[in-house]
């Protein structure tokens, strides 16, 4: 409204249709030169004019159709200024706010880097104190080490000297016994002779005496037993009673001890056949006759449950795969289910055998071990020897892992020449008692060349695991066990005489590992053995890491002439062509 007052001059023009207020007259002259004397105010330039046309404004305002929309425009355009004023303020208070919020995140960014800059401080003022302390603590680790084999070197000077002192007192004491027993023997003797030679006369006379007193006492003894054993055969022989009845008792007695001897044979031909060990097994877990007959008060204890891969080392997916077979074995025994057969094929020495004793124990069954090559040799008997050892399987009540080691050397194909008739029939008597699978024992075969397999073989197989040889870092793996247990363990023990020089050991174990190429896990043992007997053969018994790369470059050589003669071998099999009957056997 301030436009209705004649203020804010240049502003816009007044709504069309309102009327326009008329000029302002003009000023009277000289009513500016007029007043010059008298003294000016502050109210002395206000121009009444403009009230004037204010007031005939609002009158004609008042008196226009349009006054209304007049008021509402203006009110609507003061409320529209109040309401950008509103809005600045606001953005105003935004950006304060804003202000404020990048205020607190830089004061928190800067905190947190003060947090971290004082975290890093003591980090390492934390890593120097622990450096200063293990430092320290060397150092009076090394003071402690030197001040104990001073004091021990000072014990072992004193219970020398003491020991020597000994020996020499207990050296002088013998010395005087010695003497002392010579002197006394001495005088004896030559008072026993002086008394022997004055009394020769006196002795002579008493033996003399004592020799008639015998003879009489024996005599008087024969001639009374005489008399008394006559008339008691005498009287025996005429009373009829006394003979009937030891005659009857003499027949009784026979007859007792003829039965106890057969009853003994029986009895023992039954704990032969529950407790006696077969001709074919070669070693067992199971309690044998013998064993009851070298420790009669031992009782045998179950042997705790194991894992199945304890000291076995094996490829990572090979290993997953035998544990999984060890899992399911043992559950198979605790829940009395059917034992599966596995069939393990592979090179000499790649932990079969000790895979099979790991899974019993783990199992929580006893175990057994054959070998193939022992069946031929029996001839006929090997018929009964096999149905025995099965018999004898059936018996144990934990369940029994027969381990057939070597196992082509008599399941091999009967269709061939090669095989015996007697080998025939034994092979036939094994594949009648492993027709079915069994909840009393567990069929674990172990061959390098598995496809010399009867095919009826190849069907009471359940599953097949292959031993490969040890890679890369299962060899690192088996030298290293090896190494802690045939040179660290022996040195460090202190009860052999063996000790280890000084250099880097798993360095060494690497290179080793890395030279030993294509080498079982058998041949590493025995590389293991060959460091032990090394150190045990030196003068010193030191180990050191030149008589290790010897002992290696030996097992390398001979592993690879090992190789060598295998590869001539296979070469001369392929070579050498089939014998006709086996061929024609074959096609039949």
């Amino acid at each position: 409204m301030s436009w209705l007052f004649g203020l804010n001059k240049g502003q816009p023009e007044a709504p069309s249709g309102l009327p326009v207020p008329p000029p302002p007259p003009p000023p009277p002259s000289g009513g500016s030169s007029g007043g010059g004397d008298k003294p000016k105010d502050k109210w002395s330039n206000f121009d009444p004019t403009g009230l004037e046309r204010a007031a005939q404004a609002a009158k004609e305002l008042d008196k226009s159709r349009h006054a209304k929309e007049a008021l509402d425009l203006a009110r609507m355009q003061e409320q529209t200024v109040q309401l950008e004023h509103q809005s600045k303020m606001k953005e105003y208070e935004a950006a304060v706010e804003q202000l404020k919020g990048d205020q607190i995140r830089i004061q928190a960014e800067e905190r947190r880097k003060t947090l971290n800059e004082e975290t890093k401080q003591h980090q390492a003022r934390a890593q120097y104190q622990d450096k200063l302390a293990r430092q320290r603590y060397e150092d009076q680790m090394r003071q402690q080490q030197a001040l104990n084999e001073e004091n021990l070197r000072k014990q072992e000077e004193s219970v020398q000297k003491q020991e020597a002192m000994r020996k020499a007192t207990i050296e002088h004491e013998m010395e005087l016994r010695h003497k002392n027993e010579l002197l006394r023997i001495e005088a004896e003797s030559k008072a026993r002779a002086r008394v022997e030679r004055e009394n020769a006369d006196i002795i002579r006379e008493q033996i003399r005496l004592k020799a008639a007193e015998h003879r009489q006492t024996v005599l008087e003894s024969i001639k009374t037993a005489g008399a008394v054993f006559g008339e008691g055969f005498r009287a025996f022989v005429s009373d009829w009673d006394k003979v009937t009845a030891t005659v009857a008792g003499l027949t009784l007695l026979a007859v007792g001890v003829y039965s106890a001897r057969n009853a003994t044979a029986v009895a023992g031909r039954y704990i032969e056949a529950r407790l006696g060990k077969p001709s074919l097994v070669r070693e067992t877990s199971r309690f044998t006759v013998g064993e009851a007959i070298k420790h009669p008060t031992v009782k045998r204890l179950k042997s705790k449950p194991q894992d199945a891969l304890e000291g076995v080392v094996l490829s990572p997916s090979l290993e997953e795969r035998v544990r999984d077979v060890a899992i399911a074995t043992r559950n198979t025994r605790q829940n009395k289910g059917l034992y599966r057969n596995i069939l393990m094929y592979g090179p000499p020495g790649t932990g079969k055998t000790l895979f099979a004793k790991k899974l019993a124990m783990h199992s929580g069954m006893d175990y057994a071990i054959m070998t193939g090559g022992d069946v031929a040799p029996m001839g006929r008997d090997g018929v009964t020897a096999m149905h025995k050892v099965f018999d004898w399987a059936n018996t144990s009540r934990r369940g029994l892992l027969l381990f057939v080691d070597e196992a082509d050397a008599f399941l091999r194909k009967r269709a061939t020449e090669k095989i015996s008739e007697d080998l025939r029939a034994t092979l036939n008597a094994f594949l009648y008692r492993t027709g079915e699978q069994s909840n009393k024992f567990m069929l674990v075969l172990a061959s390098n060349q598995p496809e010399q397999f009867d095919w009826a073989i190849n069907d009471r197989i359940d599953e097949i695991v292959n031993f490969a040889l040890p890679g890369p870092e299962e060899r690192e793996r088996l030298v290293r066990l090896y190494f802690d247990k045939y040179v660290l363990e022996p040195a460090t023990g202190g009860r052999q005489r063996m000790k280890l020089a000084q250099f880097d050991y798993g360095k060494k174990c690497s290179e080793i590992a890395k030279r030993t190429e294509g080498m079982s896990g058998r041949e590493i043992s025995k590389l293991g053995v060959a460091w032990q007997a090394a150190a045990y053969s030196s003068e010193d018994g030191v180990l050191t890491e030149a008589m290790i790369d010897a002992r290696v470059d030996d097992a390398v050589k001979q592993h690879l002439q090992k190789m060598d003669w295998l590869h001539r071998e296979d070469e001369a099999q392929t070579l050498t062509p089939p014998p006709a009957g086996a061929t024609a056997c074959g096609l039949e």
